[in-house]
């Protein structure tokens, strides 16, 4: 277990090549560095390693979607429903095997591996509602079935509510998970930016049930950053939440292009990151 674990990178492209999280971006590849926030560092270090902040592509410009910088890094949750409810046929594709055992080494570290959402993995990118996103994670963990109601079998490409892209989870670190949530749920202007649908507390007021796995309470909240990468702007969020389903740490980031607002998080287990920072 690597207990030195800082700055990754999350990435969409809409071709095979290393680039970054998408359905609502349009920049290019670099990496972004959010502000470091000053917390105790076994609080909030990621087995993701996924910077605090993201860069997105459109339909032809490659980007990276980064987080948190030092330690401080995230990718997405919902740790509660999704790995609860039994998987039936049409539901997101999984494997019950560690990723280590299919997936590539990741080129920047070899220790990680590198998962890239392709159109087999969600309805969403089947039905070009959201482009080909790619991140790292540890090679301990398994992609967990995401049922057909939460992943929006049902509704796409006219989904009126969130919907679950992707989930991982390591029974021992914790779980992440990628949500989309329709720009007309926020917002009643067309491809939006972030700062148009509203600032950081109104975007987790009105997607941190996501975030949690049940009820959002502002005060749980402990950080937020802003940080802008060309044409986009991400909300970076710090959440201490003991009565959350999803674990006592989440991590978060959102932010929007397009007709999509994407949410990266990643929920720690209480136990694993007290006995790996403490």
């Amino acid at each position: 277990m690597d207990h030195a674990l800082c700055s990754r990178t999350i990435a969409t492209s809409s071709a095979p090549s290393y680039s970054a999280f998408s359905s609502i971006a349009s920049i290019s590849s670099t990496t972004i560095a959010s502000p470091l926030l000053n917390h105790p560092p076994w609080r909030w270090r990621s087995r993701l390693r996924v910077h605090a902040a993201a860069e997105m592509e459109d339909a032809g410009a490659p980007a990276l979607v980064n987080r948190r910088q030092a330690c401080l890094e995230v990718a997405a949750v919902l740790a509660s429903a999704a790995g609860f409810l039994t998987a039936k046929p049409g539901d997101a594709v999984a494997k019950d095997v560690v990723v280590g055992a299919y997936l590539p080494a990741a080129a920047e570290d070899p220790k990680f591996v590198q998962f890239k959402a392709s159109t087999k993995d969600t309805p969403a990118l089947r039905a070009g509602n959201v482009l080909p996103y790619q991140f790292i994670l540890p090679p301990t963990w398994k992609q967990e079935r995401v049922a057909n109601i939460l992943s929006g079998n049902y509704c796409q490409p006219k989904c009126a509510e969130p919907w679950v892209e992707v989930k991982f989870v390591d029974d021992k670190q914790g779980s992440l998970q990628v949500v989309a949530a329709p720009m007309v749920r926020l917002t009643n202007k067309p491809n939006a930016t972030i700062e148009e649908i509203g600032d950081p507390e109104k975007i987790l007021s009105a997607l941190g049930q996501f975030v949690t796995g049940n009820s959002y309470d502002p005060e749980e909240v402990t950080e937020t950053s802003v940080v802008k990468k060309g044409d986009l702007t991400y909300y970076n969020y710090q959440l201490e939440t003991p009565f959350a389903k999803t674990g006592q740490h989440n991590l978060a980031t959102a932010t929007a292009k397009g007709n999509v607002v994407m949410l990266f998080v990643e929920a720690q287990w209480q136990g694993e990151t007290q006995q790996s920072w403490a």
